[in-house]
């Protein structure tokens, strides 16, 4: 029996080069015209592929799990990059909030994993403000206002976390809408 095999669209090769510029980041020194640049493009292909593939009406279980795979891939470069430079320029404060916000995000997912017997993460609008806002910090650091910036990015994400956990706990499985 034959498999039918994914025919690679416009928006899945925009995914793969969002794949390739976040590899690219690996071999970029943090914060450098290099490093925003390369940043920059991870960014619009990321908003842009999704947007191809609806408007094209090509979108599909392949490219849904593709884009996933280059979210995973630019979140952990990001933090292997970027970590170690947030880590000295950003006071201890903020980074015992960050923990208290990830320990309610997986907590959103734990329940969710529980309730749904599957991962599942929103697509709610605060959750595309926090990772917007998320990658907005880099461009923050360089500037005076990065202390402030990255309190609010804290806020927004603490809200985003706190909806999603709740909206877990208070709704009846496929209730929810999009899960991924």
């Amino acid at each position: 029996m034959k498999q039918d095999r994914h025919k690679l669209n416009t928006a899945d090769i925009i995914t793969l080069i969002r794949m390739a510029g976040t590899l690219l980041l690996l071999v970029v020194e943090p914060l450098t015209s290099s490093f925003f640049w390369l940043y920059g493009l991870t960014g619009v292909t990321d908003a842009l592929d999704g947007w191809i593939a609806r408007k094209t009406n090509t979108a599909s279980d392949f490219g849904a799990k593709l884009d996933s795979a280059a979210d995973l891939l630019f979140y952990a470069l990001m933090l292997l990059r970027l970590f170690p430079t947030l880590w000295i320029l950003l006071p201890r404060q903020i980074w015992y909030v960050v923990a208290v916000i990830v320990m309610v995000r997986l907590s959103a997912y734990l329940v969710a994993a529980v309730k749904y017997r599957c991962f599942a993460s929103l697509h709610t609008k605060m959750n595309k403000l926090t990772g917007l806002a998320v990658f907005l910090l880099p461009f923050f650091l360089a500037t005076q206002f990065r202390i402030t910036y990255c309190w609010a990015v804290c806020a927004i994400g603490a809200v985003s976390s706190a909806q999603e956990l709740l909206i877990h706990l208070y709704s009846r499985p496929g209730s929810t809408g999009e899960i991924h």
